[in-house]
């Protein structure tokens, strides 16, 4: 059954980790990867990635991403959403405080973020406006 805009975007605003996939080029699959992502219900879903990497340089080219998150229990539900992109920011330390509070337990977020300072580099947040939805909740197992 598919899920009302409340519950999908209800569903969106939870830690998953999302699917993110955009389009690679002539005689190539999209690229698909695991990305943790922020999202309030009416706004933007935002990803941080690195500044100049393949997903910037391809979200960038193309103009458009997906994301799509799921979970199997207490049923099987999933949502996806895609869109053009609104923006590209550079990342401030606050974008990446966010999203590590988001999505790591409150004893791992310093050591995760000492590292992430040190070895990640520079970034981008990339903002969408969604404009197409699916979503479903299929039930029980």
């Amino acid at each position: 059954m598919a899920l009302s805009k409340d519950e999908r975007e209800q569903f969106l605003t939870e830690p998953h980790v999302a699917a993110l996939s955009v389009g690679a080029g002539d005689k190539r699959g999209p690229l698909t990867v695991p990305v943790w992502y922020q999202y309030s219900p009416g706004g933007e879903p935002w990803v941080l990635t690195g500044d100049g990497s393949r997903k910037h340089r391809l979200i960038e080219s193309q103009g458009e991403f997906t994301l799509m998150v799921q979970r199997l229990e207490p049923t099987v539900r999933y949502v996806a959403v895609d869109g053009p992109v609104s923006r590209i920011e550079p990342g401030t330390d606050e974008h990446l405080v966010e999203v590590t509070k988001r999505y790591l337990p409150p004893e791992k977020v310093d050591g995760y973020l000492e590292y992430a300072r040190r070895e990640h580099g520079d970034s981008v947040v990339i903002f969408m406006k969604p404009q197409h939805w699916l979503s479903s909740d299929l039930g029980a197992l």
